[in-house]
């Protein structure tokens, strides 16, 4: 489909601020099929990378148009800030993107309802330095081995948001349990009702945004909430009943993160915490703390290192 005046004006202008801005790469999201043709030819020395929902449509535009680096990135019922941190993360696990890199972002943000086929709105550069700081496609090849990065993201960008929320006005520290559920179950008892039996599955995925809104309100509950390596919820209120041993903290991190240390490094399991007193959401695997969030400051930053 042929580029709309508005995103053509837009590419254009972006061709000058690649150079200008030093951007190493554009992702282009789109809600609509585009002409990469002539996108080719207004953006000509530059990496060009964009993100699909389906491997169909993945594989139609690799067909295509081999020139465009393309990415399978879920987007149904997610933002824009999620489509672009997930496609961000996919992008640096290939190794298309560095974890320095600068990237300019055209996307859809504000539709134009008198504009009748909208297309692209925003430009916006992103510095991954800051968005994921650190971050290295070996972590993340790492993690996923463990734990699909689908659903890694939407549990760290859960407790992102309860780190930075709250609720109802209070501050509240939780703990999220992913991946290796059976043997999770094994090493945890029950210490209340489940608050997600008899529910189906599509109730529980995490992925889901309204299914994440319900969450929030389980959080405050005492104990875990064990989430499988598909997003779905499996359990809450549960005590972990794990060796505390051959893991060691940071000085002032309590219980919680120790319970997180243990159950990470007693199972194939990564486990996140959310620190109630200062919102900071911290990513435990093999007993060690791998992502440390700061959500009041940034909250997509995923920097890696000792907190």
């Amino acid at each position: 489909m042929a580029l709309s005046p508005t995103a053509s004006a837009l590419v254009s202008g972006a061709r000058n601020l690649v150079g200008s801005l030093g951007a190493d790469a554009v992702l282009v999201l789109a809600d609509m099929p585009l002409d990469w043709s002539e996108l080719r030819k207004l953006l000509p020395d530059v990496p060009l990378l964009t993100a699909v929902p389906s491997t169909f449509e993945r594989e139609l535009l690799e067909e295509k148009y081999p020139e465009v680096r393309v990415l399978e990135a879920t987007s149904s019922g997610m933002s824009i800030r999620e489509r672009l941190s997930l496609a961000l993360l996919e992008a640096i696990r290939r190794e298309w993107l560095s974890a320095g890199a600068r990237v300019l972002v055209l996307c859809r943000n504000f539709p134009d309802p008198d504009e009748e086929m909208p297309q692209i709105d925003t430009v916006h550069l992103v510095l991954l330095g800051q968005h994921l700081e650190r971050l290295t496609a070996r972590e993340l090849r790492g993690l996923e081995t463990r734990v699909p990065l689908a659903t890694l993201r939407a549990v760290v960008e859960l407790a992102t948001e309860i780190g930075r929320e709250g609720r109802e006005g209070h501050p509240t520290g939780t703990l999220f349990v992913v991946g290796d559920s059976r043997k999770v179950q094994e090493m945890s008892r029950s210490m209340n009702f489940n608050p997600f039996r008899g529910y189906p599955a599509s109730e529980r995925d995490v992925r889901d945004p309204a299914v994440r809104e319900q969450i929030k309100d389980l959080a405050r509950l005492e104990g875990a909430i064990l989430i499988d390596k598909n997003g779905i919820a499996m359990a809450g209120c549960i005590r972990l009943l794990v060796p505390d041993e051959d893991f060691t903290l940071s000085m002032g991190l309590g219980t919680r993160h120790a319970a997180a240390a243990a159950v990470s490094k007693a199972t194939r399991a990564v486990a996140v915490t959310v620190s109630q007193s200062s919102g900071v959401v911290r990513l435990f695997q093999e007993g060690q703390v791998v992502l440390h969030i700061e959500p009041g400051l940034r909250p997509l930053a995923w920097a890696h290192g000792k907190p």
